[in-house]
């Protein structure tokens, strides 16, 4: 397990639930699928556990039991997925499902990152002249110790944000303890666009894995409880196992949603309009698509807007940087006019 999970690591997960779609809906058994890809697996790093899920299929199992004993290798949402693709015989349309998900997730994450890419640099290059040109020349010293000691300096003043950024990075990651990702998602669900971009995503991997579950035949106290924990919100998954005593008692889904603040309005009315018209299906294939684009969307807004605030603050840095330099340039220039 790495410790961040890298736009490439999406892209390569995307391209070998791709390459498991071209091949299953080509006819070919999920057996020479997983042999091929093996043979040429987008990563290095997937021979083993395609090895693996070989090895305990020769064993008697399924193909999703397979997947399940590779450890973390595959999140829940994946398994969910591909056990109701399994059960349904849809596999190749959950593989390509998948490769699209992965792909956004690719393509989001490099896009957050190019941007970041000026405003990092602006930084650095803003501690380089304001923390080590600048000093170095009003000091008048000629001296490597102390240029050295001014560059020791200037990382010391940048280490603050090296060490934030990944605690942030790392902390947004999905393969944590459920206590760590539960106080990480309530530290950030208030927040209006990124808690918002995340619970809608979350409530878009709910409905994506209820709708392929229920087309499982999956009964709908189970499909509710794999799909909460395939959504990789601790939160979702909390409300949902409080709902078995109740939904064995006869209540439905929509009676219970409709008590849950945490699944907004839109979720909860088409949800019951699917279930009372029995197209439940259909309404949570609108759901959806709804907030995986709404998320999608928030997280572009916070990536485009996420430069310009670095921007900003480096830009009010260096202000008050050139201001101090020069008030004490003059001031000095003042004192030597007194002697």
């Amino acid at each position: 397990m790495s410790l961040f999970v890298t736009p490439g690591q999406f892209a390569r997960r995307a391209e070998l639930y791709l390459q498991l779609a071209q091949l299953t809906s080509a006819g070919i058994g999920i057996v020479r699928a997983l042999e091929q890809v093996k043979r040429n697996p987008p990563a290095r790093s997937f021979r083993e556990p395609l090895q693996q899920m070989l090895n305990e299929i020769a064993k008697g199992r399924t193909f999703t039991q397979a997947a399940a004993n590779t450890g973390d290798w595959l999140p829940e949402f994946d398994l969910a997925l591909l056990r109701a693709g399994e059960t349904t015989g849809r596999l190749d349309a959950c593989f390509r499902d998948l490769a699209d998900y992965y792909n956004e997730r690719a393509r989001l994450t490099k896009q957050m990152l190019g941007q970041l890419f000026y405003p990092v640099a602006l930084i650095h290059f803003a501690a380089f002249v304001f923390l080590i040109i600048l000093p170095f020349a009003a000091s008048g010293m000629n001296c490597d110790a102390h240029l050295a000691w001014l560059f020791l300096r200037a990382a010391l003043v940048l280490s603050p944000l090296y060490l934030g950024t990944v605690l942030l990075v790392y902390s947004l990651q999905s393969k944590h303890g459920e206590q760590w990702r539960a106080t990480i998602e309530a530290i950030l669900h208030p927040l209006p666009m990124l808690g918002t971009a995340r619970h809608y995503l979350a409530l878009a991997r709910l409905a994506t894995a209820l709708e392929a579950l229920l087309a499982a035949g999956v009964n709908i106290i189970e499909a509710w409880e794999l799909a909460a924990n395939a959504s990789g919100s601790p939160a979702l998954r909390k409300i949902v196992s409080a709902w078995k005593p109740p939904l064995a008692a006869g209540r439905t889904p929509a009676e219970l949603l409709r008590d849950t603040a945490r699944f907004p309005d839109m979720f909860s009315n088409l949800y019951t309009t699917g279930e009372v018209s029995g197209k439940l299906e259909e309404s949570l294939g609108s759901l959806r698509r709804y907030y995986n684009e709404e998320g999608s969307r928030k997280l572009q807004t916070l990536a485009s807007l996420m430069p310009k605030l670095v921007y900003l603050v480096v830009a009010l840095v260096i202000a008050y940087n050139v201001i101090n330099f020069y008030t004490g340039y003059f001031k000095q220039i003042d004192d030597a006019s007194h002697f």
